[in-house]
């Protein structure tokens, strides 16, 4: 399974001049025939023509090695199968990554550049928690963790509750038992509610959904901590004993999509409104670029398909909208970036810069299919002596 770790780590590399950098997306699709080769015919085309650009640029040589590989591991793969696939290859660096995510991809791509293209996986991942999924009853919890629709259970806790042994005199023993059947799963849902305010704490999941009967939902939902409470997106009805993970997945990611959505929608309007009163808020690729080299982004917003071209300096890694030869900040030379979201991106990810993509918003198109939510405006910041005055 990917994680931030091995997301963070592919957004800092950078090839040498002589090297390169290879990411291969496979998507699968339903085959058109029998003999399922029509995803290797594919590969092949992009491996010919990735092989024709890296001779144009004299590259062929650090490329080649790994297309080749590319090349032989595609033959291997069928349209029909259920996950899509991810490769990021250096042989300069003896860097071979595969991932399996779930098949939602755009397309099955091939990328060779100085970074790994990670925008369709940024166009995946987007904003994505880590999500915990509780299945709850009176005597067991069962944790699981959701990422990138692939489900783990993670752990297990089980309570005995106290048995009958006949009614008594008058019924005494049965509303004895009773009352310590509601005394012991009180006990059980307050050990479950611990676990999941350390949990939380510990940073093992950011975000929580809980399957159970409305019954044992109304019993348990109050000994949940505040902190956790805020991170709770939903619960869902269910008999926990015969819940499939398919269900379980299922369900979970519907909670997931529209709180994404919600948050997605409520940030940018946000971030636009802002914009308009020259606050925390900033529009444009040129007042982006500048927000994020002062440090200022908090959240990032691009168009599905923007992409824009800029130059990068080779020395400072500064990013420039306007297409000069020479760096403003330190007079080196810059190289030009066909699409600058090679360059935005990584950034984004190194420095946790949540990033949402958009669509189908007639605002957003008008101001340039990129915006900035701000944390602060270094412009607008006060001083020490104004602060204290």
């Amino acid at each position: 399974m990917m994680t931030r770790e091995d997301i963070r780590e592919l957004a800092a590399f950078q090839a040498d001049s002589d090297g390169s950098a290879l990411s291969f997306y496979f998507q699968p699709r339903t085959p058109q025939n029998k003999s399922h080769k029509e995803e290797a015919i594919l590969a092949k085309d992009l491996v010919r023509q990735a092989l024709r650009a890296s001779e144009k640029q004299g590259k062929n040589g650090g490329a080649r090695a790994d297309l080749d590989r590319i090349l032989e591991m595609a033959g291997n793969l069928r349209g029909n199968q259920a996950r899509a696939k991810v490769v990021f290859a250096s042989s300069a660096k003896k860097i071979w990554r595969e991932f399996d995510l779930p098949p939602q991809l755009a397309a099955t791509q091939l990328f060779v550049n100085r970074r790994f293209h990670l925008k369709p996986l940024a166009a995946l991942l987007g904003a994505q928690p880590k999500l915990c999924v509780l299945l709850i009853d009176r005597q067991r919890g069962r944790f699981f963790d959701l990422r990138l629709d692939e489900l783990k259970e993670r752990g297990e806790m089980f309570h005995s509750l106290p048995r009958s042994r006949g009614d008594g005199f008058g019924g005494y023993n049965a509303g004895h038992v009773e009352r310590r059947v509601a005394n012991e799963a009180m006990q059980h849902y307050k050990q479950i509610a611990d676990r999941l305010k350390e949990e939380q704490e510990r940073g093992l999941w950011e975000k929580l959904v809980v399957a159970c009967h409305d019954t044992n939902w109304s019993e348990f939902e109050s000994y949940l901590h505040p902190y956790v409470r805020q991170r709770l997106l939903g619960h869902f009805p269910a008999d926990i004993s015969a819940l499939t993970p398919d269900e379980i997945r299922e369900n979970a990611s519907r909670f997931l999509r529209d709180d994404q959505n919600r948050r997605r929608a409520t940030l940018l309007r946000e971030a636009l409104s802002m914009a308009k009163g020259n606050s925390r808020g900033v529009t444009g690729l040129r007042r982006v670029l500048r927000s994020m080299e002062l440090g200022e982004v908090q959240t990032l917003f691009l168009g599905e398909q923007y992409c824009a071209r800029a130059v990068e300096c080779e020395n400072c890694g500064h990013l420039d909208s306007h297409m000069v030869p020479y760096c403003v900040v330190c007079g080196r030379a810059t190289r030009e970036l066909d699409d600058v979201c090679d360059a935005l991106i990584p950034q984004a990810i190194r420095r946790d810069i949540e990033l949402f993509y958009v669509k189908g918003d007639p605002e957003f198109d008008r101001i340039g299919n990129i915006a900035a939510l701000l944390r602060f405006r270094a412009d607008q910041a006060r001083t020490p002596v104004a602060a204290s005055a």
